[in-house]
Order: structure tokens, then C-alpha cells, then sequence
């Protein structure tokens, strides 16, 4: 499962994740900010920008953004693999 699909999925009291809450850890639980920092940002930006109910994808979320935002494609690569 990927970072996409979890947030597709996770529900606290049948309402969408809280992005803010959301830590990005390596195997032995220690959280990594930097993958975390760019998953903040890319999920506020999906927030501003995306009906994220409505994809299947990940792809489907950059193509939204790609579309909808000036974001850079190197900006756009990125936010591709944190959630994949």
C-alpha cells in the first residue's frame, strides 16, 4: 500500500485524515521530516486543489495539479513519489 491509497482509505469518524497529523517514519518507527515536510505540503496543496475522493491515482492527482497549479514539473515529480 502507498502513501495515496492510506489516505484514500484512512477514516477517523467517517471523515478525511487530518494531513497535519500525518508522519512519514523509516522502518524502525523514526519519523522523517523531510519526507514529511514534502508530504504536508503536497497534501495542502491536493486539498487547495484536488477532489482527491474522485482519483484513483496518484498520477491522476499530479495530472489535477499539473493542470490547476503553476507548480514546476521537478515540484510535481516529487509530490509524485511521496505518494507512490
Amino acid at each position: 500500500m502507498n502513501v495515496y491509497h492510506a489516505l484514500k482509505m484512512i477514516q477517523i469518524e467517517h471523515q478525511p485524515l487530518n494531513h497535519r497529523q500525518v508522519v512519514i517514519t523509516d522502518e524502525n518507527g523514526k519519523p522523517l521530516s523531510q519526507l514529511t515536510d514534502l508530504l504536508s505540503d503536497c497534501l495542502s496543496k491536493i486539498d487547495l486543489f484536488v477532489d482527491l475522493p474522485s482519483t484513483d491515482t496518484a498520477s491522476d492527482v499530479i495530472d489535477d495539479l499539473h493542470l490547476l497549479t503553476p507548480l514546476p514539473n521537478d515540484v510535481l515529480d516529487e509530490y509524485q513519489k511521496v505518494l507512490d
